[in-house]
Order: C-alpha cells, then structure tokens, then sequence
C-alpha cells in the first residue's frame, strides 16, 4: 500500500515547487477527459512537468514506490484514456508546450507533447507548410494527446492519420531499461527501416508503454489554392450512407467527406445561430483541394453523386458549414450527459451502420444525434440523456454496446480514433482475436513489467 506522503514527499524532492499539485479540487480537475460517463479513480498527486527531466524523475520515483503514472494533455479525449486511476500521479504534459524546431528543406517539426495542433499548424504555416492531421479538437487538443490515440479528423480520409507523420519520438520508459530512462525512437528521414517499427508500436497505445515527452512530425507543402466545398441535403441518413458508398465506388477522393445529422444541426443552430437550414435529415459535407480544372471537374462529379444517390440538393458552398461540423460536439453538450461513440466500418457497410444506429437507438429510446468522418466509414452517434436520468443514462450504454457489437459484424472496428481507454475495453476484447490479445499483453509485460504506465487502459 503507497502511503501518499511518502510518494508526494518523493515527488517534491526533485521537483520546482509550483510543479507538485495537491490540491483536491485541482486535482480533480485534471483527473478526468472529456468523456463524461468513464469512470475516474483518485489520484494522489498531479505534476505538471515543463522538461524532460522532471518526467523521468516522476517515472523514476513511481517505479520505486509501485506508484501509477497517469499522463494527460488537454484532456479533450472520450474514451477516459487521461483517467485517474486510484493511488496514481497525473502527469500533465500540457505545459511542454514548445515547437522546438521547423525544418522547411526537409519538411519536418520537432515539437513537445503539449503543443496544441492548431497552434503546429499556425507555426509551419508561416514557412508554407501543412500538418494535415485535422481532429475536431484541433483548437485545444495536444500533439502528445493526438499520439496517444492515433488522431485522425476531418482531413483523414485523403491524407491519413496522425501515425502517418509521426517519423520519430523521444519518450521515458522502463522494463528493458531503468525506469526513467528517455530514449530516441524513428527517425527524420522520409525512408528508414533500421530495426522494428518502435514509433508505430507506440502511436495510439494511449500513454501505456511509456511517457512521450517529444515528437518529430512529417509535413507537407501548404495547398496553394482555395479548396472548394460541395453540400448535399439528404431526405435520411440512409441516402447519405450511400452517397458516400458511391462517391468511393467512383474514385472520387475528396480531402473531407463528413456526415452531420439533423439533430446535429439543429443543437448547433440553436446554439450559435449560423443560420444553417435544418430541414433534411443530413447534410453530408464535401472539401475538394485538387488544383484547377481538375479540382472542378471533381466537385461536380461529387455534388452529381449526391444527386444520384438521393440527395434532396448538392451544390457547391462556402466553408461556413464547416464551422457547423466543429461546434457539434460542445453543442450536444449542453442538451445533456452525451455518450460518444467512435465506431468505424468499411465504407460500402455505412448505409447499413446508419440504418443499425437509427433501429438501435429507436428500440432503446435514446436520444442520438450523429456525425461522422464519413468518407472513411468513421462515424460517431452521440447518445445524449437528460441530466440525473438513470434509466436514460443505462438504456444509452446499452445502445452503446449495440453499436459496437454491429461494427464488429458488419467487418468494423469498435474504435477508428478516439481511442480504447475505459469506455471500449469490453468492446476491443470481443473484436480482437484471442491471440492478439495475448501478444499485446506481453509486449506491455516486456515494456512495464511493474504495470505503471496508464494501468487499466487500452
């Protein structure tokens, strides 16, 4: 049993004094993600690092005391990855916050895990470069938190996800080595195959194999023209799962093919007023960055799949909708407790993923709204309850289940990017083969034989 003085006493010895929190309303604040309905534990300590150097010292005084390393960023997760578990020391990276170098020859950064996404973007920006990996937390979520959970977002579906630039990391680990040792994984060169693949392995394992306390990030020429925007309104979701189906089955690649409900629409109308019509059950919203004609000639052939498919109108449009598509979430929000959900499936099966939310919500009385990074099958219903509501709050996590269960048959994955933290780890196991399962478990066992690194997650 770790006696919490003994361990903040530890803690306290190679650390600045304004590092240490223990304060138990802090400490609570930064205990928790943004997925409301996960479970959190009690830490005994936070440390809000700002070097390297202070993350060792924190794994290295866990290790000796049996203690649980928690890390976190912005804390804009939903799956409960960033979750306290009992007895364990938060470790907030949100301040290694620095973009330490842009390399504009070789279209590389180097930056810390709490640096904000938008805030990368912003920095290559000035030198005529893009960092494409795009989730809608974008604007407050870290670096560090994008690597954990393998981000994707908007920009996904063309561009790939944050594992696709990701070429190197350093991070503080243990097993193999003394816990608290930092070493260097990848590389920054655009080829390499020297030895196995360590940054891939680390890249979504949600902070279980070890702290990331930076990371070298592949980039790509800024786009030089205006990207165009193409929108369908679709009389049911259904219509617009299969516009989708098509607009793959043509070739089109749009850079973002996403998917917004009319309960969507409606909590963001109501919300911010952007004066978005809320008359179809979904309006499915296309970017097309390909230069010139040929980025013409793409936009109409997509708003002439929408129509084919059942689209009630297709047009091209402003990026205004956008905003719309980014503001989703904090405006369910406010209507109540909202149960995120993450599914992914093959794109031909998203029409019948659709039709399953709708016929499993509907069964269960739940409130749902969903959207969705639809060109790659990434689709998120949202179960929002009224606050207080035991029976709604128990019948949503029933649909919620569901929803995985039918990923899973129809050839999906329980989670595409939100991670497996608290919320998905029934779901993983009844996805994954046995064996997997096994072989994951003993590489952890070889990177944290003492289990301190996020225990419980993943």
């Amino acid at each position: 049993m770790i006696v919490a003085a003994t361990l903040v006493e530890a803690l306290s010895r190679g650390l600045p004094g304004d590092r240490l929190v223990v304060d138990p309303d802090v400490l609570a604040a930064i205990s928790r993600d943004d997925a409301e309905w996960a479970p959190a534990g009690k830490a005994v300590a936070g440390v809000r690092a700002r070097t390297e150097a202070e993350v060792q010292h924190v794994v290295r005084t866990c290790a000796e005391l049996g203690a649980p390393v928690v890390p976190r960023g912005a804390g804009t997760g939903l799956s409960g990855g960033a979750n306290a578990v009992s007895g364990c020391v938060i470790l907030d990276l949100s301040r290694m916050s620095q973009i330490l170098e842009i390399d504009p020859d070789n279209l590389v950064c180097v930056v810390q895990p709490g640096a904000v996404n938008n805030d990368v973007k912003a920095a290559v920006a000035e030198h005529g470069l893009w960092y494409p990996p795009d989730p809608a937390s974008a604007p407050w979520s870290t670096i560090g938190g994008n690597v954990a959970t393998n981000a994707g977002g908007l920009c996904c579906l063309k561009y790939g996800v944050t594992r696709d630039y990701v070429l190197g990391l350093r991070a503080v680990v243990g097993g193999p080595v003394a816990y608290g040792d930092a070493v260097r994984l990848g590389r920054r060169t655009t080829k390499g195959v020297a030895g196995l693949d360590l940054v891939g392995l680390f890249v979504g394992s949600e902070g279980t194999l070890g702290v990331v306390t930076e990371v070298t990030l592949r980039l790509r020429p800024a786009p030089a023209d205006t990207p165009l925007t193409v929108v369908g309104a679709f009389p049911d979701l259904v219509s617009s799962g299969q516009a989708v189906a098509q607009i793959t089955r043509r070739g089109l690649t749009p850079a973002v093919l996403e998917l917004l409900d009319r309960a969507c629409l409606e909590a963001v109308e109501e919300w911010k007023h952007l004066g978005i019509g809320t008359d179809a059950a979904a309006l499915l919203l296309a970017r097309v960055d390909t230069p010139g004609d040929s980025g013409a000639a793409e936009a109409a052939a997509i708003a002439a799949t929408m129509t084919a498919a059942g689209a009630l109108w297709a047009e091209q449009s402003t990026d205004a909708l956008f905003d719309a598509r980014r503001l989703a979430y904090p405006a369910l929000e406010r209507l109540g407790p909202v149960l995120t959900e993450d599914v992914c499936v093959p794109r031909s099966r998203v029409p019948a993923m659709l039709e399953q939310i709708s016929a499993i919500a509907a069964r269960h009385g739940v409130r749902t709204a969903t959207v969705a990074h639809a060109g790659d099958g990434n689709l998120h219903p949202c179960l929002i309850t009224p606050p207080g509501d035991s029976a709604a709050q128990a019948a949503a996590q029933a649909a919620f289940e569901e929803f995985l269960d039918v990923a899973i048959a129809l050839g999906g994955t329980v989670t595409g990017e939100h991670g497996v933290g608290i919320l998905k780890r029934d779901g993983m196991r009844r996805e994954l083969d046995p064996g997997s399962l096994a072989l994951q478990a003993a590489v952890r066992r070889a990177l944290d034989p003492r289990e301190i690194f996020n225990p419980g997650k993943g």
